[in-house]
């Protein structure tokens, strides 16, 4: 790659990435100051390279994955941040009555309305709980509260409406049969060792084995919700991208953004975890289809994970100056309120 192929491939990024359009080479020629037939040549060159690749509704080329991966490695430079961006994030940093992790919060909310596209924070995990006990409380003949409790202290209750069919005694015998098989299980481990262990023991002596399994399932499903301390902001918002005008495409997006445990691949780890890292296409274990930028921070104690979820086509330098200039004020007020 000399100089003129590196600004040519930097320059079809970035034009895709403003116009979401093929790039033609009459589109270069001014810019370059060259004709038609030296870019079509030297876009001959990138395509062999495998850098851009040929769109199939029309004669433009478009940034392959190594293309993108290479300009955000050799030729990508950071986006300086506009003051109204800037001004957004200090106010929130410099609001005091905001804890540091609510300001996190509301950054990313900012930088998902800013940007258009999805954000994440992935805060202390779930994981981090076990179950320590379940217990179901009777509130009458035909409604229960199912209350559990982890080794960290946290407690979730949920109340349940029972068909005339279930017997109140079965829901209790469940409950203890889980305490007795799986008290010191992760909490978000529960429901596959719920469906794998305990609904088998229950079909041979519930007739409703259903319902009552619906019970437990749904109270466990509902404390992984409760305390993921997973944020997502925008979730719809990538679905603005022209990327996503199929809607089988669309759907399958859709389902990966409503689920926990693939917004939990977000948060991975890494040797140098200092640095904003930048995951393209199959590179983020997330979907094919998408960039993933994120940075780890750390405050009380607990480490935390913020990212943005985009289109391949994502404006990677815009984002990065974000990210960046958000790290720098969780650090300035990190220092000023004496927190690690």
């Amino acid at each position: 790659m000399d100089e003129r192929r590196n600004n040519l491939l930097k320059e079809i990024v970035e034009t895709y990435i403003k116009t979401a359009k093929p790039v033609g080479s009459k589109a270069l020629c001014s810019k370059f100051d060259c004709s038609s037939a030296t870019i079509r040549n030297e876009m001959v060159i990138l395509e062999d390279l495998g850098y851009i690749e040929k769109n199939h509704i029309s004669s433009g080329r478009v940034p392959s994955e190594k293309g993108y991966r290479y300009y955000v490695k050799y030729l990508m430079e950071p986006e300086k941040i506009t003051g109204s961006d800037m001004l957004k994030i200090q106010q929130i940093f410099a609001d005091n009555e905001l804890e540091l992790s609510d300001a996190i919060t509301k950054c990313m909310e900012i930088i998902s309305d800013i940007t258009n596209y999805t954000s994440v924070v992935l805060g202390k995990n779930s994981a981090d709980n076990a179950l320590l006990q379940v217990n179901i409380i009777a509130l009458n003949d035909s409604q229960v509260v199912a209350v559990v409790c982890t080794d960290k202290g946290n407690v979730e209750n949920k109340t349940f409406n029972l068909p005339n069919t279930i017997n109140i005694n079965e829901v209790i015998k469940t409950s203890e049969l889980i305490n007795k098989m799986l008290v010191g299980t992760p909490i978000n481990e529960v429901s596959i060792r719920l469906e794998s262990e305990i609904k088998p023991i229950i079909k041979k002596q519930i007739r409703q084995y259903e319902t009552v399994y619906n019970i437990f399932y749904d109270a466990f499903s509902d404390f992984v919700q409760n305390n993921s301390n997973i944020h997502i902001n925008g979730r719809t918002k990538i679905f603005e991208q022209p990327e996503y005008n199929d809607v089988a495409e669309l759907k399958r997006l859709a389902n990966k953004l409503e689920d926990i445990d693939f917004i939990e691949k977000v948060s991975r780890d890494d040797d140098d975890e200092n640095e904003i890292k930048i995951y393209i296409g199959d590179e983020s274990e997330f979907d094919p289809n998408v960039t993933i930028i994120r940075k780890k921070y750390h405050i009380n104690g607990e480490d935390g994970t913020i990212a943005v979820i985009g289109p391949k086509r994502m404006d990677y330098s815009r984002i990065v100056s974000l990210l960046e200039y958000v790290d720098e004020k969780l650090d300035s007020r990190k220092e000023k309120d004496g927190k690690d």
